[in-house]
């Protein structure tokens, strides 16, 4: 008989073990059983709760934008003009947990993985378009063109993340630097 309650904790189990899998093997080449081997349970009880190693791989993907958003919005938080909103959300999408191997990772999967899975592409675009939204709102009172100045830098963070994480000397920090320094020239052009 199972025992009640322990779905939610061996679904998070399997979570941090995907996330955990895909930082060792630094992609998606990975099986359904090494990751449950690494959370400490049967190949056949993944399946039972995932169905396979993509729906584990969308769940891992869901909680690392969970996480990321919960980082935006403690972020947003603390700022008051909305300059400082738009550097909250640059500073959130450089932070340092978001470069743990295994999300590095979870990362390139699911840019790689959008071409060809319809799940995969909702993720992406519902992560993309949540961005875009979030620097628009925060450089409408200061931006003549805020949704211009969004998708610049939206597509921006997207590159300077990539290049960071595939970079042996780049670093969150430098992105973030470069990201910081071309709000200031996106906000002096047009004042």
């Amino acid at each position: 008989m199972p025992k009640v309650g322990m779905e939610p904790m061996r679904r998070a189990s399997l979570v941090r073990a995907t996330i955990e899998e895909l930082g060792r093997a630094q992609s998606l080449d990975v099986t359904v059983g090494q990751i449950a081997k690494t959370a400490g349970m049967s190949t056949a009880l993944a399946h039972h709760y995932f169905g396979g190693k993509d729906q584990i791989f969308l769940a891992a993907m869901r909680h690392i934008l969970t996480e990321y958003g919960a980082e935006v919005r403690q972020a947003l938080a603390r700022a008051t003009t909305p300059r400082e909103r738009a550097e909250a959300i640059l500073k959130a999408s450089f932070a340092k947990t978001g470069f743990a191997p295994g999300v590095v990772s979870a990362w390139m999967t699911l840019y790689a993985g959008a071409r060809t899975n319809p799940q995969t592409k909702r993720l992406l675009t519902l992560y993309q378009s949540r961005l875009r939204s979030n620097l628009t709102h925060a450089l409408r009172p200061i931006s003549p063109t805020p949704e211009a100045h969004a998708e610049a830098l939206a597509a921006l963070i997207d590159g300077l993340y990539l290049r960071a994480a595939l970079s042996d000397e780049g670093s969150s920090a430098t992105a973030l630097d470069t990201a910081l320094g071309a709000l200031n020239l996106l906000l002096k052009r047009d004042v």
